[in-house]
């Protein structure tokens, strides 16, 4: 995922506890809308504000939310701690319970992605028409290594940090951006061929030590 300057890599506990469907949520809306109530963000999610209470508290306890210490009374105001998370798969693959919860999370990201984007193809006539021309998706394909696959997203992070340090046109408006980068044939994984030729010719006795 992309790494800004205030971003929270993802623990094996932090990984854990964001992995639920209304902390994951929580953490979006916080993100979003800026600093909220417990009772504030439970009508926003459509639950009571005891779980959402209690919620929080498992999203501050791995340092992905915080308490502003601005509320009034009981009430304390809640903030998104950073601005994105992200991970590396070969840190968390160790702890299986881990590997699981970032399992559930990227498909949870990939729910939220078409719930989004096809709300915007629902609405998208209704907008002027240079907003329906600038927007839109797309792919390429490329060849390359993962040291060269690496540069390459950071390069784009780096065009991205560009557009949000820069101040606001006037006319602006809130955008996401998503992109995701993964081999265009999934099944041929590399040395698979080989490990399998190697474990036949020892299966027949041939090159044994």
């Amino acid at each position: 995922m992309s790494t800004p300057h205030d971003d929270f890599r993802l623990t094996p506990e932090a990984v854990k506890v964001l992995a639920h469907p209304l902390r994951s949520r929580l953490l979006s809306t916080l993100r979003r809308g800026g600093p909220a109530t417990a009772t504030t963000l439970a009508t926003a999610l459509s639950t009571n504000s005891g779980a959402t209470s209690y919620h929080l508290r498992k999203l501050e306890s791995v340092g992905l939310v915080a308490d502003t210490g601005e509320g009034a009374g009981k009430q304390r105001l809640w903030r998104a701690a950073t601005s994105s998370h992200s991970w590396e798969r070969t840190e968390l693959s160790h702890d299986e319970d881990a590997a699981t919860a970032l399992g559930w999370l990227e498909r949870d990201y990939l729910r939220l992605f078409s719930t989004e984007f096809g709300h915007w193809l629902d609405v998208a006539e209704a907008w002027p028409g240079d907003w329906q021309d600038a927007t839109g998706m797309g792919d390429a394909w490329v060849t390359v290594n993962p040291d060269q696959l690496k540069a390459l997203r950071r390069e784009l992070d780096e065009v991205m940090a560009r557009y949000r340090d820069a101040d606001p046109a006037p006319d602006g408006r809130r955008v996401t951006f998503w992109h995701a980068a993964f081999p265009l044939e999934p099944d041929d994984i590399p040395g698979t061929d080989d490990a399998a030729d190697d474990a036949g010719t020892t299966e027949e006795g041939a090159d044994r030590p």
